[in-house]
């Protein structure tokens, strides 16, 4: 049995610390099989030594993202279990990007989020390729609001292809505003995970935030713009030749997408696969690679990705066979 002690400076903070019924200490206690119990103002955890060290980690980074805070969500505790038995060792807590979110912080939670969100704030073409649940595109928007509300730019502009992935976009009920607004439905609930319904409603209504389909991008230039492209892979070499000769004078343009989740029909190449080769020469460019340690979804969602990704591994050796 091994055993560490926590100092904890003030014994108020046990209580968020812990959550609702101590609910975020259930939480360790039960993923990674030790005793924790609180003592004199200190936290003692007991266990084997390997489950010990992670405890402590995730409990002193539990205390850092409370202070930083002032509130803490299931979220958090989920995320910081998750990462800690594969955090690069001296990777500190990542800075907020400066949005409040229902009284959270945005901040990258990865090195590789930190690498994206540093890439972004650097160069004026980024693009960012990484699976599901790796925050491409939530941060990507967090820092075109961050950059709306320092005035750095004067609209966001969010675009995404509408291409259908196994289901038919002609079956849908409505008009053609009806039937593309599932398209752009992530997009959406990403912005008002980051500023409130009605401030929401007012950059739209004064044409501030835009988010519409790429194909209604043809034939305007955007200048003093963050425009986003989200779900990249599935915008045609054209498609995407078009969209970033879209860009104006003091604009970013950030494109995200997953290589692995291209649904364009077989005999088309994916713009995104076909950029990432024709623009890695030029200057103010930059492509960050996220990978599956950088997902920030449900601790299954790691385990899916890789799952599927064992599976298209095997399928590939046994066609070589």
């Amino acid at each position: 049995m091994f055993e560490a002690t926590i100092s904890v400076a003030d014994p108020e903070v046990l209580m968020p610390l812990f959550g609702p019924s101590d609910r975020h200490l259930r939480q360790i206690r039960e993923t990674l099989g030790v005793t924790v119990i609180t003592r004199n103002g200190s936290i003692h955890v007991a266990g084997s030594e390997d489950a010990v060290r992670k405890a402590t980690q995730v409990i002193e980074k539990l205390q850092q993202r409370l202070h930083l805070r002032g509130a803490l969500f299931s979220e958090d505790v989920n995320d910081i279990l998750s990462h800690v038995s594969q955090a690069t060792p001296g990777v500190a807590e990542q800075p907020p990007i400066g949005i409040l979110a229902d009284a959270r912080q945005i901040h990258p939670r990865t090195a590789g989020q930190q690498q994206y969100v540093d890439a972004i704030a650097n160069h004026e073409l980024v693009f960012g390729i990484g699976p599901a649940g790796t925050g491409k595109t939530f941060l990507a928007v967090a820092m075109a609001v961050a950059a709306l509300k320092k005035e750095a730019i004067k609209k966001i502009v969010l675009v995404r292809p509408a291409v259908e992935a196994g289901e038919s976009l002609g079956f849908l009920p409505g008009d053609i505003e009806a039937k593309i607004n599932p398209y752009l439905r992530p997009l959406l609930d990403a912005l008002r995970d980051i500023i409130d319904y009605e401030q929401f409603k007012r950059y739209t209504e004064q044409d501030v935030i835009e988010v519409i389909p790429l194909a209604y991008m043809r034939g305007r230039t955007l200048n003093e713009a963050f425009i986003i492209l989200d779900e990249a892979q599935n915008a045609s070499v054209a498609q995407m030749k078009m969209f970033l000769t879209r860009m104006g004078i003091g604009s970013k343009i950030v494109v995200a997408g997953d290589i692995t989740q291209i649904d364009l029909p077989p005999h088309q190449k994916s713009g995104l696969v076909d950029a990432v080769t024709r623009l890695r020469n030029i200057d103010g460019f930059r492509s960050v690679e996220l990978t599956e340690l950088d997902i920030v979804r449900h601790r299954l969602v790691q385990d899916i990705v890789r799952a599927y990704d064992d599976i298209k591994t095997i399928s590939g050796k046994e066609k070589q066979k």
